[in-house]
């Protein structure tokens, strides 16, 4: 049953929150987007588990159901597998962004020659926030190629929000060691990891205790689905309340197998508190990408 926008406003309601910032959606072009979801389809001969796309729906009917959802901000995550693909992605990008305004203007590179340039006329152009992701690019983050890259976007102080745990099927370069020789050269990187870093979970808290402009996205984490591949630790919960200016909401809309609203329902059962919701859903984000002049740090009243 898809998401309904009076269970989400329901909770938006009770935290007395203007809307959520959903920092991992997906938007991309349609020839695109269908291999994604030809992918997912199959997805059961790869994990063993089906992976049914609950928002397989046209462009302008997904950006209408997040608003209706009340979701103030949103990305257009997209990502290359192969060489000469970042270019055409981000011109794609950049136009979708300037046709959908609550969208923030996201852009995506790859380890190629070239790479530098059409990274910073993304940034030129007003790009604000970057995805990379390892498990489907193949690809080391520690490349020579990236290095200018990762510190142009450190000098900026632009976040990206990297796809680097090894859920759900491992790749050549996932896991947290990668992003800790990446770090250890770029300390100041404002790194988002995605899913939490699932299943790495400790690790990727580990590296945010370490760097103080690591974030994590909660996408899919927490979930009935995503518990399957490897549960959040219980132990690490203490963790998350630590580190709650520095939890971002993301949930991987469109390619999600539950309605929207399951996200927001695992976090709140986690148990740390309303304050700590609030910050997640909303103002951490709000605060990173500057949509309004409030709100200031996160409330310390955060609940284990």
């Amino acid at each position: 049953m898809p998401a309904t926008a009076e269970a989400v406003r329901a909770f938006r309601q009770r935290l007395g929150i203007p809307g959520l910032v959903d920092v991992h959606t997906h938007f991309m072009p349609a020839r695109v987007l269908d291999k994604v979801w030809d992918y997912f389809d199959a997805v059961g001969p790869l994990t063993g588990v089906a992976w049914p796309i609950t928002y397989r729906h046209e462009e302008e009917q997904r950006v209408a159901l997040l608003r209706e959802f009340g979701v103030r901000a949103f990305t257009a995550m997209l990502y290359p597998h192969k060489p000469a693909m970042a270019a055409w992605l981000n011109a794609w990008s950049a136009d979708f962004a300037a046709r959908t305004p609550d969208c923030l203007h996201t852009a995506t590179f790859f380890p190629e020659e070239g790479v530098v340039p059409y990274v910073r006329r993304a940034v030129d152009a007003g790009a604000r926030i970057f995805k990379a992701h390892l498990q489907v690019g193949a690809y080391d983050p520690n490349d020579d190629r990236l290095d200018p890259v990762w510190g142009l976007l450190a000098e900026a102080g632009i976040p990206t929000v990297i796809h680097c745990g090894s859920g759900p099927v491992p790749g050549k370069h996932t896991g947290a060691d990668p992003i800790a020789r990446l770090l250890a050269r770029h300390p100041r990187l404002p790194l988002v990891i995605a899913h939490m870093g699932l299943p790495e979970y400790a690790d990727f808290l580990d590296l945010a205790d370490r760097y103080a402009e690591v974030r994590l996205d909660t996408t899919m984490a927490f979930t009935d689905f995503s518990e399957r591949f490897g549960g959040f630790p219980p132990g690490e919960l203490g963790r998350l309340a630590d580190l709650g200016d520095r939890i971002l909401l993301g949930t991987d809309f469109p390619n999600i197998p539950y309605p929207y609203e399951h996200q927001l329902d695992a976090l709140e059962r986690l148990g740390l508190g309303d304050h700590w919701l609030r910050a997640v859903c909303h103002d951490n984000a709000a605060r990173l990408f500057r949509l309004d002049h409030g709100p200031g740090p996160v409330s310390q009243e955060i609940h284990r």
